[in-house]
């Protein structure tokens, strides 16, 4: 008799889609964000989870967690049992021919770097070329970068057209007897565009080439078949179909796999195991080498249940008239451009804010003061922002559990956000012939970070914290655009930021600046740094604990990594500046020594008077 643990759980499944219910299943939507009820808009990111997969990941751990594969005891075979049961549901959820062919791994990342690696090794070699689109994200750019590097290969790249679409015309020319895969992805996460990929996939195999799919913007939005795609690999992540972050899925044709050598060693990946050999496991355990997450195959498996029972056809028609109507409000306020009208598109839009320009980091964290949670950023899709000459773009993406009443209220927050930033446009700045530099806050960086510090601590919440650094911003010294050069931009920040340094006029290590930034909350951000390092000594500057200092403002936990990224690449080039200012005081220290010891000693004549 199949054994089961007592009670197994399973979610929570809402006979059919019911909003009401299914917006009760998900307990985060119950929290409130800055003193307002949450409205989550960054699912293409990753998507909330409903209570039953929260529930069965924890009840895993409370009363059957136990390794796999190579236990006798119950709770071994318990853990086995659910395992494979979620490998079971993952074939049927895609349609793979075989559940050997479904193989676990962290998320679409690592199934990528999976194919890159273990097809990649196989049958990649010099000359040979790689075929991805211009609208990949990093995760399926860089795997191929770096086989190509490592082999001596080709990356070759489809464009994309005004809309965000792929030229096929112009994919179908880039095939060659060179090209050894084609991987594209399934749907945009920074357009929404959803390509053509059975018609990638048929021009393609015309021509003998494998085609992996990346699919992890696809999956929680429509059904997938990899059989009527005929795809050879399909990839996607566990977070992002209301599964637990840290498991993936790589499904791969049977045949096309066992042709595939391993590309992890270990355990339960293996056969048998001596010093002179090793041979391997079957399908799917030669690619799953130690031990898995097994609770998170278990809560992907929950997830599926739970996306299968609400339905995907009822989902993608849900989303479909959230993102018409989301296209209708924000086409409808002034200044908003959106980036990516593909014909077919799925629940994402981008968009700028052109009229008054408006960065989409403050875009961002003006929504967040309301309680909206949307994305901003190039959204590791660099190649796409670089296509349109933006920076990046501010993303609300859906998930089966928003409404229209949340999107009118994000409409109706950022036009009042659009409205006010016109009111408050920055007039152009009428900065004198001769420079003026800011100048010293206090004596050291060690006074100014203390006197800011105190300043914060009154400040008890993010939103005064925030409306302080914007009111820094505010006052930010002017920078001419004269000095706004490529060899004074600052590489590693999402938003635009020049920085401009000189040694004082009269002083041999004393560093000045100015900087700027298209987004109001790193201009507040330069202005803390200015008043930190700006008029200060190289030697303090260098010597100066700026990481506890960032720790005391708060800055560490209401900035994202990028955010934080960016204000260390500042740093950094601060730092690199007074580095330079030192090195030239030594060296003219150096070279004034050097001919002192060079001039002839005075002749002295001695005399009687």
């Amino acid at each position: 008799m199949k054994q089961t643990p007592e009670s197994r759980p399973r979610a929570h499944l809402p006979p059919l889609f019911d909003l009401v219910r299914i917006r009760e299943a998900f307990p985060i939507l119950r929290r409130t964000v800055n003193g307002h009820p949450l409205i989550y808009l960054d699912n293409a990111a990753t998507t909330q989870k409903p209570q039953g997969v929260i529930e069965v990941i924890s009840r895993f751990y409370e009363q059957y967690n136990a390794n796999i594969h190579r236990s006798v005891n119950l709770l071994g075979q318990l853990a086995t049992q659910e395992f494979e049961e979620a490998r079971a549901k993952v074939q049927r959820f895609l349609n793979a021919a075989s559940a050997k062919e479904i193989i676990f791994t962290r998320g679409a990342t690592e199934a990528i770097n999976l194919v890159a690696q273990s097809f990649g090794r196989a049958f990649v070699q010099a000359g040979d070329e790689i075929v991805i689109s211009h609208m990949e994200h990093h995760s399926n750019i860089v795997p191929w970068q770096m086989l190509c590097e490592e082999k001596g290969a080709k990356l070759r790249v489809i464009p994309i057209d005004e809309n965000g679409e792929l030229l096929l015309e112009e994919y179908e020319k880039l095939l060659t007897p060179r090209t050894k895969l084609v991987s594209v992805v399934h749907v945009s996460n920074s357009l929404g565009t959803i390509n053509p990929v059975k018609e990638i996939i048929r021009i393609a195999h015309a021509r003998g080439i494998p085609v992996l799919v990346d699919g992890a913007q696809a999956v929680s939005h429509m059904r997938v078949d990899v059989q009527d795609l005929d795809c050879d690999f399909y990839a996607f992540s566990g977070h992002k179909v209301y599964g637990p972050t840290g498991i993936g899925v790589l499904y791969g044709k049977e045949e096309l796999l066992r042709k595939m050598p391993p590309w992890q060693g270990g355990g339960d990946m293996i056969a048998s195991v001596t010093f002179a050999k090793t041979t391997y496991a079957d399908l799917p355990n030669k690619f799953e080498a130690g031990t898995p997450d097994i609770a998170g195959a278990v809560g992907l498996g929950a997830a599926i249940d739970y996306v299968e029972r609400v339905g995907l056809e009822n989902i993608a028609a849900h989303e479909e008239s959230l993102l018409q109507h989301a296209t209708r409000r924000l086409q409808a306020i002034p200044g908003v451009r959106i980036i990516g009208k593909a014909a077919r598109k799925t629940a994402v839009i981008s968009f700028v804010v052109d009229d008054p320009p408006l960065s989409a980091l403050d875009v961002g964290v003006k929504l967040d003061l309301h309680g909206i949670e949307i994305r901003t950023g190039h959204h590791c899709c660099q190649p796409v922002m670089d296509r349109y000459g933006i920076p990046g773009t501010a993303r609300i993406s859906f998930a089966m559990y928003n409404t229209i009443a949340e999107i009118d209220y994000v409409a109706e927050v950022l036009a009042k956000i659009v409205n006010e930033a016109a009111g408050k446009a920055r007039p152009t700045p009428q900065v004198p012939r001769e420079l003026i530099f800011p100048k010293p806050f206090a004596p050291s960086p060690a006074v100014a970070a203390a006197k800011l510090i105190e300043t914060f601590d009154f400040l008890e919440t993010w939103p005064e914290r925030y409306q302080m650094i914007l009111e820094f911003g505010r006052k930010l010294p002017p920078m001419p655009d004269e000095l706004k050069t490529e060899a004074n931009r600052v590489r590693g920040c999402q938003s635009t930021v020049h920085i401009a340094a000189r040694k004082r006029p009269g002083t041999s290590d004393v560093l000045e600046f100015l900087a700027d930034s298209d987004a109001d909350l790193v201009r507040g951000l330069i202005a803390i740094l200015q008043k930190v390092y700006s008029g200060q000594r190289v030697s303090d500057i260098l010597s100066f604990d700026v990481e506890n200092f960032f720790a005391r403002l708060g800055l560490d936990k209401h900035l994202t990594l990028g955010r934080r990224n960016g204000l260390a690449a500042m740093v950094q080039r601060i730092r690199d500046l007074a580095r330079q200012i030192a090195e030239e005081a030594r060296q003219e220290e150096e070279r004034l020594k050097e001919e002192t010891q060079q001039r002839p000693a005075k002749s002295v004549s001695a005399g009687v008077s």
